[in-house]
């Protein structure tokens, strides 16, 4: 018998309990035990930040929810969507309603809300509160994408360590600098430097770690003769940003993460982000953490030469609108 589906559209900050549990099993009826989530890690990427606008978009048949899509627009924000994009977040069909075109009315009804809100492009997957940085190469989900139309601009990687057995490489420590955790009279000194150096989505993400109540001494701050010239973000397990965003599940535990992390221009090429790097990994090791995951990455080289190794591949998608 053919389902007879309906379709809604709600403000995240309306969604009841019963939705965001529903999200949740959604998403992990498709992506678990690789990627599981929780109803913790789904109403934090619900939490409203500063400019987003975010929909919910839902299909339902007989009171269920078998299909979610999350769309997301940032406005007033021009260097952190210099292109104008908005998200698709999260695009999930419960595996017993595949393949009976849920997907690709979700899809349009998520691509037409972008519009709405002014969007010129969409992309898939890295929003500003990330399920994932695009489509898992995993799973069946990049197919789908590329016959809706959309683009593979390449690949990125999350890497992945065992800080058990952290060995800096050779050499580094050697370059003229000091990184230490940030402290609460230096918040000031860390966003000149992002707003400096990095004006686009890392001020902009630290500007709303702050303001989730993150701890300023989840930052490495690097010191140089001029003052701050580089960053790091750590997460431990009790930091507000979860950790499962980073889905270490395979990893040894205690888990951990670090990134983003950069240093100023002029600082490029003289063993400062080794320093940097480095003094963070051995934070995490200090702290316990064995298993590190480095996200969002395509620098295989400079990671692997600390030890880390590619752990999950992710394609970049996306499409005009």
């Amino acid at each position: 018998m053919k389902e007879n589906f309906a379709f809604h559209d709600i403000d995240p900050q309306h969604a009841d309990d019963a939705t965001i549990k529903a999200i949740t099993s959604l998403w992990n009826s498709a992506l678990a035990p690789e990627m599981p989530i929780s109803e913790i890690f789904v109403r934090y990427n619900l939490r409203p930040s500063a400019g987003v606008v975010r929909r919910l978009l839902l299909a339902s048949t007989a009171g269920q929810i078998v299909g979610v899509a999350i769309a997301t627009a940032l406005q007033d924000e021009p260097l952190v969507n210099e292109h104008g994009e908005g998200w698709l977040d999260a695009l999930v069909v419960a595996p017993a309603f595949q393949r009976q075109g849920l997907g690709g009315k979700l899809l349009a009804m998520a691509e037409r809300w972008l519009t709405e809100q002014g969007c010129r492009a969409v992309q898939i997957g890295g929003g500003v509160r990330p399920f994932a940085p695009g489509a898992p190469k995993s799973g069946c989900s990049v197919a789908f994408f590329q016959h809706s139309g959309y683009t593979l601009f390449g690949p990125t990687w999350d890497m992945a360590a065992n800080l058990a057995i952290y060995k800096p490489p050779v050499g580094v420590g050697e370059a003229p600098c000091a990184v230490r955790p940030a402290t609460s009279a230096q918040v000031d000194e860390l966003l000149v430097f992002l707003r400096r150096e990095f004006p686009g989505r890392w001020r902009y993400e630290a500007e709303m770690f702050l303001a989730d109540g993150g701890r300023i001494s989840d930052f490495m701050l690097l010191w140089s003769e001029r003052g701050v010239d580089g960053c790091c973000l750590l997460t431990f397990p009790d930091s507000v940003r979860p950790l499962e965003r980073f889905y270490p599940y395979e990893l040894p535990k205690p888990w951990g993460q670090l990134g983003s992390i950069g240093v100023s221009a002029a600082c490029r090429g003289q063993g400062f982000g080794a320093a940097l790097l480095d003094a963070g990994l051995r934070r995490l090791h200090d702290n316990g953490v064995n298993g590190c995951v480095i996200d969002w990455t395509t620098l295989i080289g400079f990671y692997g030469k600390f030890g880390f190794e590619q752990y999950r591949e992710y394609a970049m998608m996306g499409r005009a609108l």
